[in-house]
């Protein structure tokens, strides 16, 4: 996914600043699309350049001028094209899976070390997106009820990915616990 595209996607709702995008998506979209403070810096620069955003400068009399970033006709256009457009199938990367991948060059106890660590962080994961404010109401964007309907589904997605990480990896403690890894590749 496109950087750019999600933040014309936010500006679509509404006009902001590059910290309240930082906020957005925090509060929105982190647990599948992070982005860090100057990558969004650097695509509403190169947004404005390609002319799909305009920059509002509100001056403040106590704190540096506000720059509020607007979404144009071209931006909602490119939105668009790329919402329609099918993306090219990309292969994921997982870095604990690498690890896992390679376990067996450990003795057991690093390998349940790292694997309740794994554990652990995708259950924190769940947990946080499980008490999500927007599941009680308290979308941080302006949203109509169909839009936010498909903007939950996201959070669902990443509660149902969440739980599911954390059963596999428990499962997967149980299975070494009862070392089944010594009986060989069969699953």
């Amino acid at each position: 996914m496109s950087l750019n595209h999600a933040i014309l996607g936010f500006l679509k709702d509404k006009p902001l600043t590059g910290y309240e995008l930082k906020s957005v998506f925090d509060m929105t979209v982190r647990h599948f699309w992070p982005a860090d403070q100057s990558r969004i810096y650097r695509a509403l620069s190169s947004l404005a350049d390609e002319g799909w955003t305009e920059v509002e400068v509100v001056e403040q009399d106590t704190r540096p001028d506000r720059k509020v970033y607007h979404i144009t006709d071209a931006g909602r256009a490119e939105l668009h094209r790329w919402l329609t457009t099918p993306l090219p199938g990309k292969g994921q990367h997982h870095a604990e899976l690498v690890q896992v991948f390679f376990a067996g060059q450990l003795n057991d106890g690093e390998i349940l070390d790292m694997l309740r660590r794994m554990a652990a962080m995708a259950e924190a994961e769940y947990n946080v997106l499980s008490s999500h404010p927007a599941l009680s109401g308290d979308c941080p964007i302006e949203n109509t009820s169909r839009s936010l309907f498909f903007k939950m589904l996201t959070l669902h997605y990443g509660i149902y990915i969440s739980n599911a990480s954390a059963t596999w990896l428990k499962e997967t403690i149980a299975r070494i616990e009862n070392s089944e890894h010594e009986k060989g590749g069969k699953l």
